[in-house]
């Protein structure tokens, strides 16, 4: 379909509680789908939500084999997730480094749940339910908090180690 363009930090689109999909296996909501893989896979990265480029609906996309961005991450399943809910399944918590498509050049150490059951719906409407740990967690919370309005900045608990990916590793990712 299309590259869009993703909103920066900032935009009020990034701020709104996205809306539910009410209507599964639509033209427009398999062409969003489309052109939310098209960016992600421009852009290298890990996971988008569709406020990211700027449609306020309750739809994230994530999963890759390997990615430039996190040469040290595992594997994730590429996934559609419509109207997801994310439950922890214990009060352990992990810290580890994000990017954000919205957020370009910078990295930071962010608390995630280390691990989770999330649920939602394919794009057909058929439920999806799965237990994760490690960097899938991570993703998909991190992809989920775009939908309330939550970039990855505003969970930063030690800005020390909040900065630019050149100054914090030595190279751009």
């Amino acid at each position: 379909m299309t590259v869009k363009t993703v909103l920066l930090m900032g935009h009020p689109t990034l701020r709104q509680v996205a809306e539910p999909v009410q209507e599964f296996n639509t033209p427009a909501l398999n062409d969003l789908i489309a052109d939310m893989f098209d960016t992600m896979r421009h852009l290298d990265g890990a996971g988008l939500a569709a406020p990211q480029i700027g449609v306020s609906l309750r739809v994230v996309i994530f999963g890759f084999g390997h990615n430039p961005r996190y040469p040290d991450a595992e594997s994730v399943p590429e996934t559609i997730l419509i109207n997801p809910e994310v439950r922890p399944l214990s009060d352990d918590i992990e810290e580890g480094w994000e990017g954000c498509l919205s957020v370009p050049g910078l990295r930071a150490s962010v608390p995630r749940y280390a691990e989770i059951c999330y649920s939602g719906f394919d794009p057909l409407g058929e439920k999806i339910e799965r237990q994760v740990s490690g960097f899938h967690a991570r993703v998909v919370q991190h992809e989920v908090d775009h939908l309330d309005g939550i970039l990855y900045p505003q969970r930063i608990r030690d800005f020390d180690n909040f900065g630019f990916e050149q100054a914090l590793f030595g190279h751009e990712n």
